[in-house]
């Protein structure tokens, strides 16, 4: 997982690499404040080939859980994925919780 900061647009991006699944490969959950992301491969596959049996599994489960700042909605959240990398991005800081300047009198 690496985790990206953009100062601008006031957001974080987590990229997972999830090589060879498909989107309906992965799950995505916001429950708490705690985004957790989690993947499940059972890959198979099985050819003949020149009187040799080729034969190559891959199983493994993946799970990643994330505290996310306080007041995060989930429709503040957004993913996408494209090419087995699975990008979701959120907000920083809630406008309300973001620091606010207090000029002096």
């Amino acid at each position: 997982m690496d985790l990206h900061e953009d100062a601008e647009k006031n957001a974080v991006t987590a990229s997972f690499e999830f090589p060879g699944l498909r989107k309906e490969d992965v799950n995505i959950d916001f429950h708490n404040g705690r985004l957790s992301v989690s993947a499940e491969n059972n890959a198979s596959l099985e050819k003949n080939e020149d009187g040799y049996a080729v034969r190559e599994r891959r199983f493994g489960k993946f799970s990643r859980t994330l505290q996310l700042p306080q007041g995060i909605k989930d429709e503040d959240i957004k993913a996408t994925m494209e090419n087995g990398v699975l990008d979701v991005t959120f907000p920083k800081t809630t406008p309300e919780l973001a620091p606010k300047k207090i000029t002096v009198a």
